[in-house]
């Protein structure tokens, strides 16, 4: 089974930006912040995502998502 991982951690500190500075900026929860950046929030809404891809000035989804194949299936 394939699986959406959130980058939202590795393009934080690409930026030097906290969670709580990602929060004010996006307008987004930092504690959805948080669980987006462990990997452990099961859904988030589209308007989310755009909050956050327009905080941090990302225009290809990519550099926020990626589909992995979920190694436990192999």
């Amino acid at each position: 089974m394939r699986t959406i991982r959130v980058k939202l951690n590795e393009v934080m500190t690409q930026r030097g930006l906290t969670q709580t500075q990602l929060s004010e900026l996006s307008g987004v929860r930092q504690a959805a912040i948080s669980e987006m950046s462990r990997n452990i929030r099961e859904q988030i809404n589209l308007k989310t995502l755009v909050k956050i891809a327009d905080a941090l000035e990302i225009d290809d989804i990519s550099e926020l998502l990626a589909l992995e194949n979920n190694k436990k299936d192999h």
